[in-house]
């Protein structure tokens, strides 16, 4: 983790514009055609909840996260999912339109996007090769 994402969480001032993002991430993914079948029946109101507070924990805010579910060990919790290039690619399509609409993230867009890409890249777990 690098050091500056860690102090995002106060320098944005709280955690409200981390939830503004994965509502516009996840109003994204209910209408998107390679993500949405991702969560076959599911509501999404649990999954926006626990990527919240991953985020909320992973810039800097309140452990909340690794309080209620543990480690957050993300491939694994990601392996059920078929995730290759297309999943990824409409991830970080519905990611980075998302940080888009919150300004309160624009003086870090540059670094959450590096972020994010490198996460995306690591759950891919289908071999397309």
């Amino acid at each position: 983790m690098n050091e500056d994402e860690t102090i995002i969480f106060d320098q944005i001032g709280g955690e409200a514009p981390l939830r503004a993002l994965v509502d516009a991430f996840y109003e994204r993914v209910a209408l998107d055609p390679i993500l949405r079948p991702l969560y076959p029946g599911m509501d999404l109101a649990p999954a926006r909840e626990r990527m919240a507070l991953f985020l909320i924990q992973r810039f800097g805010g309140p452990s909340t996260y690794s309080d209620q579910r543990g480690h957050p060990r993300l491939r694994q919790r990601h392996m059920p999912f078929s995730i290759g290039v297309e999943e990824k690619e409409a991830w970080m399509d519905a990611m980075t339109s998302s940080l888009d609409k919150v300004p309160e993230l624009a003086p870090h867009r540059v670094a959450l996007t590096i972020y994010f890409e490198n996460t995306a890249r690591f759950m891919m777990n289908r071999d397309e090769g």
